[in-house]
């Protein structure tokens, strides 16, 4: 779509709640919990994020997109209440910074047919359409990847980065993106207003709405005949609130992957400057690279607190076993889980690894330099973290 052909939209909430509407058989959002972080992701947007006439109508797409599956889920609720009386059982949830193997752990692990790990399609459109009856084709499949492939046309180099598909398990993040409580926005645009104001507030409305999430998913996949016993939840977002995530859900396992942030800083940062560049032509890389680093040294500090109130919890995996023996890596977690691959899993998860060689994905190129970093301000930022876990 050519720059004349994009919509001039507005990034404000009365317009944003009618497009919603305007899409949706259900007018009830269900909680307000949502509108205090949106309204501050709205002022943020218009006033710091510096968006083309192309990233306004995105984030207005996005946005109205999102608050239309709020619509959509209350819909199915009222139709079924009984979707509340799901239980979220202990879930392993993977959190690490990203670049340190939680993807490819997720994808092994989600292998197994005991967990339940929400596929791409159903963390950005957790309803189906209202006449949905489970017995045929999913219309939300289809929708999920056009938008993949539009992502990848857009920007080819996120391919390198991380690998999307439309089917296969990933980040929950984007479930939790629909309570506005969530790193998702500042992926894609430079929003430090937004950032205050999540760290300055209680984010446990977000993880709240995450279990409500997990629940009519988990209804869902009842219906489609699945009988995983736990969910299988992944995403570096957590690292930001452990102290909430174990109070939602406090019987959870936490696989915590660790590698020297030298190495992840400066590729989470290029991963977010291609996400950036899709809707602004004013992305400052030193600016991005400053954030997000100060962003993630804050969290981990954060969470070497919490985990030392709750040890039996948490189980640690470094990357360098994950890349070179996967296999065993994942074995050991099993061990912790008190649990055992069975042979079919053990099989599925080889043929996973012989399908997803790293060597078949283009390199990822980005410097250090490149996000105004050296080496020894990121080491002295994550001093902390490399004592126990690097070093």
């Amino acid at each position: 779509m050519q720059a004349t052909q994009i919509p001039d939209v507005t990034l404000e909430l009365p317009a944003i709640l009618a497009a919603a509407r305007a899409k949706a058989v259900q007018q009830d959002f269900g909680d307000d919990d949502f509108l205090q972080p949106l309204q501050a992701l709205l002022h943020s947007l218009n006033e710091e994020a510096a968006l083309s006439r192309a990233g306004r109508f995105g984030q207005f797409t996005r946005i109205v997109e999102l608050l239309a599956n709020r619509l959509l889920v209350e819909h199915w609720i009222q139709r079924h209440p009984q979707i509340l009386e799901e239980q979220i059982v202990a879930p392993v949830v993977i959190v690490g910074l990203m670049r340190t193997g939680t993807t490819l752990l997720h994808r092994l692990l989600a292998c197994d047919k005991r967990f339940l790990a929400p596929l791409w399609y159903e963390t950005r459109y957790p309803a189906p359409a209202p006449d949905h009856d489970f017995s045929g084709d999913d219309s939300r499949i289809p929708l999920a990847q056009e938008e993949v492939r539009q992502m990848l046309a857009a920007s080819p180099g996120l391919s390198a980065i991380h690998p999307l598909e439309a089917c296969a398990a990933d980040e929950d993040v984007m479930l939790l993106e629909h309570s506005f409580y969530s790193t998702v926005p500042e992926s894609f645009a430079h929003l430090p207003g937004y950032a205050r104001w999540l760290n300055e507030h209680d984010n446990t409305p977000g993880y709240r709405y995450l279990y409500r999430l997990l629940q009519f998913l988990q209804w869902q996949k009842r219906r489609q005949g699945l009988s995983g016993e736990r969910w299988l939840l992944k995403t570096p977002h957590h690292l930001h609130h452990l102290e909430i995530l174990l109070a939602v859900f406090p019987g959870a396992t936490v696989i915590m992957t660790h590698r020297d942030p030298l190495q992840t800083i400066p590729s989470l940062c290029s991963m977010n400057y291609a996400l950036g560049k899709m809707g602004s032509d004013a992305i400052d890389p030193v600016v991005l690279g400053r954030h997000w680093s100060d962003k993630f040294a804050n969290s981990l500090r954060r969470a070497l607190q919490v985990r030392a109130g709750n040890p039996a919890q948490f189980i640690d995996v470094q990357y360098s076993d994950t890349a070179r023996r996967p296999l065993p890596a994942v074995e050991g977690i099993y061990a912790r889980l008190a649990m055992s691959p069975d042979r079919d899993t053990r099989r599925a998860m080889a043929q996973w690894l012989a399908d997803n060689r790293r060597d078949d994905r283009a390199p990822h190129h980005y410097t250090l330099e490149q996000f105004g970093f050296n080496r020894e301000g990121l080491a002295r930022d994550f001093a902390e973290y490399r004592r126990a876990f690097v070093d």
